[in-house]
């Protein structure tokens, strides 16, 4: 989800909600401790030299119980970081504290934002000399099996 959809669905909803990939609710009270431009420009193990753009935010939840984040104060919020910061329409990457800092993406559902995981992956698997894995089949599953002398 990139910055520009985040704002547009900030203008059909009232309360700011978060969700888990586990389908738990980020506590109601959380704050965005953070909003900012991620720039990552890194090697891959194929020697590809690559840059990377992605928007920040940081949630954050503490003892303040009553507090709720609203959408036109989330808003306002991306405003004055679009403003003081440049912020880029960029992919979102939202940092929150679980074990460790986590990263996740994002979705929306028409109410809740969606945490969605990540995984990492090989850039360069043809460089690198990992192993395409094959898909088994078995025979019978073939449509124009076949197994004689004639067959081709």
């Amino acid at each position: 989800m990139k910055l520009s959809e985040v704002k547009k669905s900030l203008e059909s909803i009232e309360g700011v909600y978060f969700k888990l990939p586990n389908g738990k609710n980020v506590p109601a009270h959380f704050h965005v401790t953070e909003i900012g431009n991620i720039e990552k420009k890194f090697m891959d193990c194929g020697g590809t030299v690559r840059n990377e753009t992605k928007v920040s935010f940081q949630l954050w939840t503490s003892i303040d119980l009553h507090h709720r984040l609203k959408a036109d104060k989330f808003g306002k919020i991306i405003t004055l970081a679009e403003e003081k910061i440049n912020l880029k329409d960029a992919e979102i990457e939202v940092e929150y504290q679980g074990d460790t800092i986590e990263k996740f993406g994002l979705d929306f559902d028409g109410k809740h934002f969606v945490l969605s995981s990540q995984k990492t992956a090989c850039l360069a698997e043809e460089k690198c000399g990992i192993p395409v894995q094959k898909v088994k089949k078995k025979l019978s599953e073939l449509t124009n099996a076949c197994c004689g002398p004639d067959c081709c």
